[in-house]
């Protein structure tokens, strides 16, 4: 249930052993049955946005703690990667459900793909600017004249909003710099700021080792720059599913399964840390413990407290990303009422409210983690 690709001839074997272990158990009272009433599950699967990390530790902690199987799910975690776009993978049909930014979903509704956002994972944005605190930047209107790394690919756009916010012309107060997806380029002060996420780049630029002292750079030798404290964050991770597909009532009803398993997931990494960097490691990721420890515990400072509860879309944080993305064209207008939907996830809450869970996580505290040479 670990592996995040599942070879064909492995589901067939799968579910034929399943369906020999069902029938035997027939007769049986006291067999364990899925909540669709059999004893088969539904084959579903979830396209990632990137390789297997801690910022998708919600999801192998709803496999590992059988919290899809419990409602008659069997999930397979599809990872991403630089080629592989999550909602384009839904919309294809070639997967049940994705993770992918907010206005990148978006975006690709307008363009005509056929998919809906079901849920907003990510109540606030990981983004950050990061510079050095003897350059002397506290603020963005500090930029002038400055080098500031971005990584393109759509995700300038916080970067040119906060520049705009600052009374800064981006194509002439500024040089707008290339940057790779790490921290190498600020390390070695070939830029003066450098686009981090915090649950990342930010953890990267912290387990280096500064040239000029020879041990790891502290935070107090950095400055960063909040995008959610200047107003112009957009939200990032969100799931997705097929607008049609969830017309159809079975697939409405899977769905809210599938949300329910997936935040009980969240609930399970916010309340076991360390469980759930030992359950992100048995999948094989390509970053060290260390790392990923960072990782979830920052993940988690994004998603709690929900006060709506955990996955429940705040309308004031939807409108800012979406009039930040149509500010800069990334969309050409305000979307349908199609193209997000609560009701399901308020369905799926109701089920875990039901059996006495924490949706929204008030009293959650982010805990300090040490920062580790290279993330091991």
């Amino acid at each position: 249930m670990r592996m995040t690709r599942r070879p064909r001839w492995r589901l067939f074997l799968a579910l034929f052993v399943g369906f020999a272990l069902f029938a035997a158990a027939c007769g049986d009272d006291d067999s364990d049955e899925g909540s669709d009433g059999g004893g088969e599950l539904t084959p579903i699967s979830l396209q990632l946005q990137w390789f297997t990390q801690g910022q998708f530790c919600g999801y192998y902690a709803g496999i590992e703690q059988g919290y899809y199987a419990d409602r008659g799910l069997d999930l397979t975690i599809i990872e991403g990667g630089v080629d592989i776009i999550p909602q384009t993978v839904v919309a294809n049909g070639d997967a049940d459900y994705a993770v992918s930014f907010t206005v990148r979903g978006l975006a690709s509704r307008e363009a005509e793909a056929e998919i809906t956002q079901i849920a907003q994972v990510f109540q606030r944005a990981g983004t950050r600017q990061v510079s050095w605190a003897d350059s002397g930047i506290t603020t963005v209107a500090d930029w002038e004249g400055k080098k500031i790394g971005n990584w393109g690919f759509g995700n300038e756009f916080e970067v040119l909003a906060a520049i705009r916010q600052a009374g800064l012309d981006p194509s002439a107060d500024v040089e707008l710099v290339q940057q790779q997806f790490d921290m190498v380029a600020l390390v070695n002060r070939e830029i003066d700021a450098a686009q981090a996420t915090i649950y990342n780049e930010y953890a990267q630029m912290l387990e280096t080792v500064n040239p000029d002292t020879g041990e790891l750079i502290q935070p107090d030798e950095l400055h960063v720059i909040d995008y959610n404290d200047l107003g112009v964050a957009m939200l990032q991770d969100a799931l997705w599913a097929s607008t049609n597909r969830l017309n159809e009532e079975e697939f409405r009803a899977q769905t809210v399964d599938f949300l329910a398993a997936s935040m009980e997931g969240w609930i399970y990494c916010r309340d076991n840390l360390e469980a759930g960097v030992e359950l992100v490691l048995d999948n094989a990721p390509i970053l060290g413990e260390g790392h990923q420890r960072w990782m979830i515990n920052e993940i988690n400072s994004l998603i709690w407290p929900s006060p709506d509860g955990v996955g429940v879309l705040d309308p004031d944080l939807y409108q800012q990303t979406v009039d930040v993305a149509v500010e800069f064209e990334i969309l050409a207008g305000q979307p349908d009422e199609e193209a997000t939907r609560t009701d399901l996830i308020n369905e799926a809450l109701d089920q875990l409210r039901g059996d006495g869970l924490d949706v929204t996580g008030d009293s959650y505290a982010r805990i300090e983690v040490e920062p580790t040479p290279g993330g091991e």
